[in-house]
């Protein structure tokens, strides 16, 4: 099994957004068996997604760890927060957001969100290849 973990800092960074895909991207490139160009763009959205939540609502750093498996890409992000995601109507005119989370669990085949043991959690997505 392939498994990469990147660190992303410092909060609210485009860049280390953009850091977090790219590392998405080159962890995908990298995989003895390929996977289809539309699934890696889903699992670089869906990594996009969860570290900016991460950083913005998380306490300003996070980890992001990704695995292969044979038929799934599995997405994890570890941040310092004990909030777990939640759905909330998205917001079409206000620009407050909402629409990440449904997002993400209408492309992960499953979602889940786990506490740490010393506060903060773990959001995981498991991605068909």
């Amino acid at each position: 099994m392939d498994t990469m973990s990147v660190t992303v800092v410092p909060a609210r960074s485009a860049a280390s957004v953009a850091g977090a895909r790219d590392s998405t991207r080159d962890f995908l490139a990298g995989l003895a068996h390929p996977i289809p160009a539309e699934a890696a763009d889903t699992v670089v959205l869906v990594v996009s997604e969860l570290v900016t939540n991460a950083l913005r609502h998380g306490g300003g750093t996070c980890t992001l760890e990704l695995a292969a498996h044979p038929d799934t890409i599995e997405v994890a992000v570890h941040d310092g927060s004990p909030q777990v995601p939640r759905m909330r109507t998205p917001d079409l005119n206000g620009g407050t957001g909402g629409f990440g989370w449904p997002m993400v669990n209408r492309l992960a085949r499953a979602t889940a969100v786990t506490p740490a043991p010393h506060g903060g959690k773990t959001v995981s997505a498991l991605l068909p290849r």
